[in-house]
């Protein structure tokens, strides 16, 4: 559903990795944190081009249900060391995966216009988050980022029991706020998981569009800056 009367949006719900919380700013600084205390000798940057595009894949695994939480965790980073041809044993994989959630959510670095649009957005509508993130990292990040206090619920898939973008966890989320879904918009950087998920349950949809894709769907409203959001709210 497009934006077509922006009078009817009482409910505004972002995710929050990779659309208002900058994950791959943060998740670099976590692994240079976790690499410099575990004197792992690899360039992180020859690193992170190889992990980058495996924890995207590993992702997409964990949301459609193939992969448990463990396994995200482990196969990310045993896949990341191989492609770099670094020996590493299991349990320091373990430790790395363990320090590397718990250093994560203390970075706090948002994309630009973060504060600018929920400062334009909170006294207009009730503000949301639906995130497929680990529940127990994504309220640390809010809180470290200062962001907090802007939303009036947190919803994560692992308190629905599936993941965007199964419906159910949209209908949740708006049997949690107490909200309609023709009077509720969804905000995220993912076509799959954000948009086409809220979309299957009849809210409108707003595609953060930050690495200016191409986008075939001509039915999707996308923005290249979160302050574009301004023109449709």
């Amino acid at each position: 559903m497009k934006v077509t009367n922006n009078n009817k949006i009482q409910h505004v719900f972002f995710d929050l990795d990779h659309t208002l919380w900058d994950f791959e700013k943060n998740s670099d600084l976590a692994f240079q944190k976790v690499f410099n205390e575990h004197q792992i000798e690899i360039n992180l940057e020859t690193f992170l081009e190889v992990y980058r595009p495996l924890n995207l894949e590993f992702w997409r695994l964990y949301r459609e249900e193939k992969i448990t939480k463990e396994e995200l965790r482990y196969q990310r980073l045993k896949k990341a060391f191989d492609g770099v041809n670094f020996t590493i044993s299991d349990d320091l994989i373990d430790l790395i995966a363990i320090d590397y959630i718990n250093y994560l959510p203390h970075f706090n670095h948002l994309f630009d216009g973060t504060f600018e649009i929920l400062d334009y957005l909170k006294d207009k509508y009730q503000l949301h988050i639906i995130t497929n993130g680990f529940a127990e990292i994504q309220t640390k990040k809010m809180e470290s980022s200062k962001i907090l206090h802007y939303f009036n619920s947190i919803i994560t898939s692992e308190s629905v029991g599936v993941k965007k973008p199964n419906p159910k966890v949209f209908y949740h989320a708006l049997e949690a706020a107490q909200a309609k879904s023709e009077n509720s918009i969804m905000i995220g950087d993912s076509l799959e998981a954000d948009i086409f998920g809220a979309m299957n349950a009849n809210m409108y949809a707003i595609h953060c569009n930050f690495e200016n894709a191409e986008i075939i769907e001509e039915n999707i409203i996308s923005v290249r800056s979160l302050l574009e959001i301004k023109q449709y709210l």
